[in-house]
């Protein structure tokens, strides 16, 4: 399947909701249990308020949404290379995987994006 097919946009929505989702989920899970910042859980977890603005609207597959979800997205990639090299252990270990998300987020939203705004 390539980047032209008619199912495409579906699939990079799915791609793009997983990704936000499992991001929400890594935050918290983070935050609370993993590795937060004291002992029995972390006002860090409140930095998942965001995400959960575009949730609706990226799992309905608003264009618009997916628009300027990537322009924020770019705060959680910045706190995941930030977190990856002063964290230690698990910690700077979740960040790499936050990193590694918000990449697949950033990307499947844009390619999204293009996607449906290319003439057919």
């Amino acid at each position: 399947m390539g980047l032209s097919s008619p199912r495409a946009p579906v699939v990079l929505n799915v791609i793009t909701s997983t990704s936000l989702i499992a991001l929400i989920a890594l935050c918290v899970a983070w935050e609370l249990w993993l590795a937060p910042q004291r002992a029995g859980g972390s006002w860090l977890v409140v930095k998942v308020l965001p995400l959960l603005i575009p949730l609706f609207g990226i799992l309905r597959g608003k264009i618009y949404t997916h628009r300027w979800m990537t322009l924020f997205i770019i705060a959680y990639f910045v706190e995941g290379v930030v977190r990856t090299y002063t964290d230690k252990g698990l910690s700077a270990q979740l960040a790499s995987v936050e990193i590694a998300l918000t990449v697949i987020l950033f990307v499947s939203a844009i390619l999204y994006v293009r996607n449906l705004r290319q003439p057919k």
